[in-house]
């Protein structure tokens, strides 16, 4: 995909400096179009030519300085911040920091995608990296960011047009000096988004509009028929939109259908109804027409097949006029893109369900309506790309090693030379029936997704195989000598190698419309698409629970299955949603424990619909990794799982985050790959072996090898909280909670670190006296039930928990957990641990699977807790740190609210600001000016005296608060110690 919108970069592009742009053509073109050095360059291996090439290239034609010229900004081999490994090149900033890494393979490398990997390692381990430039010497791809989107250029045919891009994307002025690449990017992305509101609210406000008038205008027909016809003849018009702005039709032939319709009826003051007008071109859509004035291939697929009920319906002239003319004037070409359209799709589909449930008088969730609304549903192109890429591809990697196609190994097997066709026949006919091979297997692949909604997963397996297809024909041509690409290959992987399901019919349409516009061609007619994406419950086979929306997978597609079932499985199933009781009753007794949640459903089915051998994943909650609910379908799986990542928020509307699940049937591994995603990337950070998931009794997700083998130490204690504790909440009472009453109450609000602050209110101690939980016990701790989760500067969670004052005579809420100790440990000491760096970071990572959740300090937390085994002399020196740390504390405070207290009794202060309730950390200009806001002026003198009472407050706090702070620092080192921490692992943690 372009990284650039077509206007946005024309914009661009017509203001590039002619004359260099010229010059640097006529270097560029005099060396690597000429046949000669072509031939040259074919010739020669990766290393021969890699330092001739940031010559030839980047300092011949762009104008860049190489190392060790003064003011160089090139360089070669730059080694990573991170570790030893070393980029082929990179461009520099003044300050001598990269800002785009340059990865080079010679010509044996045909596929530059196997390289993005390799070079967005280089990227990731560059601080403030933006570009990555890839090539092979003859093809060369220009990535910012991510490597979603790209530019590639073939250096060898590329022509004088193309060249600007080419120049726009890397000449010296504008990415070093100007960074314009980048910010056409930003202005592609702003204006997508634009677009995409403005589209998106002329095509709602056109459906809208129509269906009211057709309601209006048909009253004979129910209302659920009307709005699916409605939305039929919406996509009937779309088609037209893209046909005749791509080159499929006449351009702008709604303007002339709509100007043939005037003339008509103004001119020739015939009655004529724009409808029939529209209707005619429909059917010429579907059967073809060629006349002088038009010639309309018949595109047919199904769109346009006679629809009498459509056809009959009655549709206000002036209405069709003005929607269907407004929309026609965006450009489908330059500025509506795939993506726009994908989530067009998704926005109709959620306005679909919503109007569907309107009129069958269903409600439906808010929230759930809220976050359709906001298009979260629709699922981005960088997972959907790296879901298909890590299935469908790494079932192609498996095949091509399986062949001996691996590119990597073919010219050292079949004695390619100087870049030319396979010379010895027998090895090129013998390397020819491979390729063959191997083609005609990638043509029979089965690829599925079950809940397929507007078909954004089928749309990125589609450009994955016609890519892979594009990649057989080069190998060809490169080996072999001749090479063929079948005109019908689109057409081809619709009808053999996609398949979709979907519960919505509206969901179906258009996710075959979606196909549609992605493969149109002039002249070809689309695909029907009947076959391959179906309306059915995926979930249910049973007419008596599912009517006619029941789906049998084996008899809806029996040729799969006479084969096994499909060979990829790839989605973003459906979660949450409320079910009936028979539809709960069903799915937990056809599929797993736990069906009823639909995702644990989808995961049985999909794995039951897969050959074995073969690939499935989804992107799901992050739930599935942790939660109880899900526990059944992970032991289910266990065993197949190869890789899971944590994509933390993937739509930030919504607080849920999701994983990427992926699964290769019976597997039988013994460890999967553990990865994150950083922006729209994805990394791997380590591997965990499946023991693992048992010894912490989930799948453990964003954990690098290092952090894992941190937290399998603290295992090593081999006992937890709850042994050497019980955990209790406090009492639920909190409607009998006045001002008034002999007893105060606590909530979790007034538990502080370093003490109890406030009450809660007032209770009678005759209420609740006959509830134990609500006392506060000897030798306890008492810790907030719900647990912060912060995300600045990294995410991490905050237990805190306190010591009870000597005062006891409180009685505690439900808000409050607490931990009453066995007489071997000290209440300080597993105070100390409990608010230690190490405990909240073991935590969040091996307790909470790093989720961002409502988090409860009970006993499913509580028993998972390491702690030593450790006398209570061995206690002692932790006591003392936390003695000594209370009293700190105590005095800090007592401090800082005797001037506080000053502050407020001198001024009449009713309210302080922040900057007032912390002046020890400004200076006397800034508490001065705080006391401004508050209409307090002090006079000269006054000046004087105060400041003199502040800067003593100031200094005697800050010294507290350095002891504070080294206090700290001694505790934090005397918990990594009592767990046997290293340097290193003690760093890892600080830093995270």
């Amino acid at each position: 995909m372009s990284l650039f919108q077509k206007s946005v970069l024309k914009n661009y592009i017509k203001f590039l400096p002619k004359e260099k742009v010229e010059a640097a053509w006529q270097a560029f073109s005099a060396h690597f179009q000429n046949p000669i050095i072509q031939e040259n360059i074919r010739a020669s291996k990766e290393e021969e030519y890699q330092e001739g090439f940031l010559n030839d290239f980047f300092v011949n034609v762009f104008g860049y300085v190489k190392k060790p010229n003064v003011s160089y900004n090139l360089t070669t081999e730059l080694k990573n911040v991170k570790n030893a490994k070393k980029t082929d090149g990179a461009l520099l900033r003044s300050d001598g920091n990269p800002f785009a890494v340059i990865e080079l393979k010679g010509m044996d490398t045909t596929d530059l995608t196997k390289v993005e990997a390799q070079a967005f390692g280089y990227k990731n381990n560059q601080y403030n990296c933006t570009y990555v430039i890839i090539s092979n010497f003859e093809k060369l791809r220009f990535y910012i960011d991510n490597a979603i989107d790209f530019e590639e250029f073939n250096l060898f045919t590329i022509t004088r047009e193309r060249f600007e891009v080419l120049y726009f994307c890397l000449s010296l002025q504008t990415l070093l000096v100007d960074d314009k690449p980048k910010k056409a990017k930003e202005e592609t992305l702003n204006r997508e988004e634009e677009i995409t509101k403005k589209l998106y609210n002329d095509y709602a406000d056109f459906r809208n509009t129509l269906f009211k008038n057709i309601q209006l205008l048909n009253p004979e027909y129910d209302k659920l028929t009307l709005f699916k016809k409605t939305q039929k003849l919406l996509d009937r018009f779309l088609f037209i939109f893209f046909a005749e702005d791509k080159g499929l039709l006449d351009t702008k032939l709604i303007a002339y259908i709509i100007d043939e319709w005037r003339e008509i009826n103004e001119k020739h003051g015939i009655p004529t109804s724009l409808y029939d007008k529209y209707k005619r071109y429909f059917h010429f859509l579907y059967t073809g027409k060629k006349s002088r004035y038009h010639n309309i291939f018949p595109y047919n697929g199904g769109l346009f097949k006679t629809d009498e009920l459509l056809d009959s319906l009655k549709i206000d002239d002036a209405l069709l006029a003005r929607h269907t003319l407004k929309i026609s004037e965006y450009d489908f070409d330059s500025d509506v893109s795939v993506n726009i359209l994908g989530h067009i799709f998704e926005h109709s589909l959620n306005d679909f369900e919503e109007i569907q449930a309107e009129i069958e008088g269903k409600e439906l969730e808010k929230t759930n309506t809220r976050r359709k609304k906001d298009g979260v549903f629709y699922t981005p192109k960088y997972i959907t790309k790296y879901i298909v890429d890590n299935t469908v591809g790494k079932l192609c990697q498996d095949k091509k090693q399986e062949l001996e196609l691996l590119e990597q190994e073919l010219e050292k097997n079949y004695e390619v030379e100087n870049g030319k066709p396979i010379k010895n026949k027998k090895k090129r006919e013998e390397l020819h029936q491979k390729i063959e091979d191997y083609k005609k297997w990638v043509s029979e692949l089965t690829i599925c997704d079950p809940a397929c909604g507007s078909g954004a997963f089928l749309n990125q397996v589609l450009e994955f195989l016609i890519a892979e297809h594009h990649y057989i024909y080069e190998l060809e041509l490169k080996f072999i000598g001749t090479a063929l690409i079948d005109k019908e290959l689109e057409n081809k992987i619709l009808k053999n190698n996609i398949f979709g399901v979907d519960i919505n019919e509206e969901s179906v349409e258009i996710a075959k419309l979606s196909l549609w516009l992605r493969t149109a061609y002039k002249g070809r007619k689309l695909t029907t698409l009947n076959d391959n994406i179906k309306c059915g419950n995926s979930l249910i086979d049973d007419p008596k629970i599912a009517g006619q929306k029941a789906f049998n997978w084996k008899n809806e597609f029996p040729s799969i299955f006479e084969k096994g079932g499909f060979d990829v499985v790839v989605g973003n199933p459906p979660y949450g949603a409320k079910l009936s009781k028979e539809h709960q009753n069903y799915l937990n007794e056809k599929y797993i424990k736990g069906g009823s949640e639909t995702v644990i459903s989808f995961l049985k089915l999909s794995y039951e619909l897969l050959k074995s051998k073969r690939y499935l994943s989804f992107i799901i909650p992050k739930s599935f990794s942790f939660s109880s609910n899900y526990k059944y379908i992970r032991k289910f799986l266990i065993e197949d799982i190869f890789e899971i990542v944590d994509c933390k928020r993937v739509w930030t509307e919504v607080k849920l985050e999701q994983v990427i699940v992926s699964f290769l049937k019976n597997n039988n591994s013994k460890s999967y790959s553990s990865l994150v995603r950083e922006d729209k990337s994805i990394l791997e950070v380590g591997t965990i072996q499946k023991t693992d998931v048992e010894l912490f009794d989930f799948y453990l997700n964003g954990i690098s090898n290092e952090e894992l083998q941190i937290g399998k130490k603290l295992l090593e204690t081999e006992q937890f909280l709850n042994d050497i504790a019980t955990n209790n909440r406090g009492g639920i009472f909190q409607k009998l909670i006045t001002d008034k009453g002999n007893t105060e109450v606590l909530g979790g609000a007034e538990i502080q670190r370093y003490g109890i602050v406030g009450i809660k209110g007032k209770v009678n101690k005759t209420a609740v006296q006959d509830n134990d939980r609500v006392f506060i016990n000897s030798n306890s701790v008492l810790v907030q039930n719900i647990i912060a989760h912060i995300t600045q500067p990294t995410d991490h969670i905050k237990i805190t928990a306190c010591l009870p004052s000597e005062n006891t005579n409180y009685v505690i809420v439900d808000t409050i957990n607490q931990i009453t100790l066995n007489s071997d440990y000290e209440d300080k000491f597993i105070w100390v641990l409990l608010n230690s760096p190490l405990i909240n970071w073991y935590s969040y990572r091996f307790i909470f699977g790093k989720a961002i959740r409502t988090m409860h300090f009970d006993n499913a937390v509580t028993s998972r807790i390491p702690i030593p085994k450790i006398t209570k002399e061995a206690q002692k020196p932790f006591i003392e740190l936390a003695n000594k740390m209370l009293s700190l504390n105590e005095d800090f405070a007592a401090k800082k609210n005797r001037f506080l207290r000053r502050l407020e009794e001198n001024f009449k202060l009713d309210k302080l600001s922040k900057k007032l309730d912390s002046f020890y950390d400004f200076d006397f200009s800034v508490h001065k000016a705080e006391l401004k806001k508050k209409k307090i002026e002090l006079s000269f003198k006054q000046q004087d005296e105060w400041q003199d009472y502040f800067e003593d407050y100031k200094k005697d706090l800050l010294a507290l608060q350095s002891q504070i702070q080294s206090t700290d620092n001694q505790i934090d080192n005397l918990v990594f110690e009592l767990y046997g921490l290293t340097e290193e692992e003690i760093k890892l943690i600080q830093e995270s």
